[in-house]
């Protein structure tokens, strides 16, 4: 049965009530709601956001700054140790404080979410939109016109990432914002995949009679592009961007790692973890909260792009449905 086809019907006897078709969006909300991953998932991401949005406000809470340094909270004779149990853990500092330069642990945290997040999300907008962009553009092109936009994909699809990354952010100057450089370079160097997405949904959907007859009736290939197919990528780009985010995480705190991506005193989890990998046994919790961090945000994003996913995709929920019938054609 098609999703315009599915009804929902009131099981009482005698009634004979037929409710009006569900939504597009109460079915999503529905399939997405029976995901309980997918919905512990949207949980945590709703909080880091709502942690990263509330930074000032927490760090206002606490008493301390991210970029204020405390020399006396760390022992000059040991390396620049912090001083006490647990890294300095206490009611001012409530993660503890930072190895050698003594700022607040909890201050960085929060502040670092909101980079991480922030970069992450702005590189997939940059990707949704050229690839949205050029892949219509090949799908509906001419033969030459798609020919080169999909062999210039498939080049961009080809560059290397981090070595490109590298390579753009080496030179750009130093005074240019590096969050916004960063999110930037992300977003221009992969926007390839859903480039090719966008293209064979595009081929696709112009064969169908509407996309047809709209075309017979005179309209330009944008206003096909705004009016018919956009709605109808809808769900593969969302679903795909969906999954971008927590890639996208990953590769800021990879260049961040690698000491090309967002620069002190601004504060970044991938930054962190280049600090901390020297101080991992003097002071663990300065390794083990950022990448714990890190680990449950890709974790959440990834879990929450696959039910989004799932939810966006109707075949995914009839196999389901058929499925459950066999098995209980089997059990009975």
């Amino acid at each position: 049965m098609s999703e315009a086809q599915v009804v929902s019907e009131v099981a009482e006897a005698g009634t004979g009530l037929v409710l009006a078709p569900a939504s597009g969006a109460r079915q999503f909300w529905r399939r997405l709601r029976a995901q309980r991953a997918a919905l512990v998932a949207a949980g945590a991401v709703a909080l880091l956001v709502l942690v990263a949005l509330a930074a000032p406000l927490l760090t206002a809470l606490e008493g301390q700054s991210p970029t204020t340094y405390h020399p006396g909270l760390v022992d000059s004779a040991r390396g620049g140790v912090p001083v006490g149990a647990l890294g300095g853990i206490g009611a001012d500092h409530w993660l503890g404080v930072e190895p050698q330069t003594g700022r607040d642990l909890f201050a960085r945290l929060v502040y670092g979410a909101r980079v991480s997040l922030g970069v992450a999300l702005a590189a997939t907008l940059v990707q949704v939109g050229l690839g949205v962009l050029i892949g219509i553009a090949a799908g509906l092109g001419n033969r030459w016109v798609d020919q080169a936009l999909s062999r210039f994909t498939d080049v961009v699809v080809a560059l290397p990432l981090m070595v490109m990354s590298l390579a753009l952010l080496a030179v750009v100057p130093a005074g240019f914002p590096r969050p916004v450089l960063v999110a930037s370079v992300i977003g221009l160097i992969g926007w390839g995949s859903i480039a090719r997405i966008v293209r064979a949904s595009t081929l696709a959907l112009k064969q169908l009679d509407h996309v047809a007859a709209a075309r017979l009736s005179g309209w330009g290939s944008w206003r096909i592009a705004r009016r018919e197919l956009l709605p109808a990528l809808g769900a593969p780009v969302i679903t795909y961007a969906a999954l971008l985010v927590p890639v996208n995480i990953s590769a800021e705190a990879a260049l961040s790692f690698l000491g090309a991506g967002v620069k002190p005193p601004t504060p970044s989890w991938g930054q962190m973890l280049t600090s901390a990998n020297v101080w991992y046994q003097a002071a663990p919790q300065y390794l083990l909260l950022p990448a714990g961090l890190l680990f449950v945000t890709v974790l959440a994003l990834t879990v929450l792009g696959d039910g989004v996913r799932r939810a966006l995709d109707p075949r995914a929920a009839s196999r389901l449905g058929v499925g459950t019938g066999r098995r209980k054609e089997a059990r009975a």
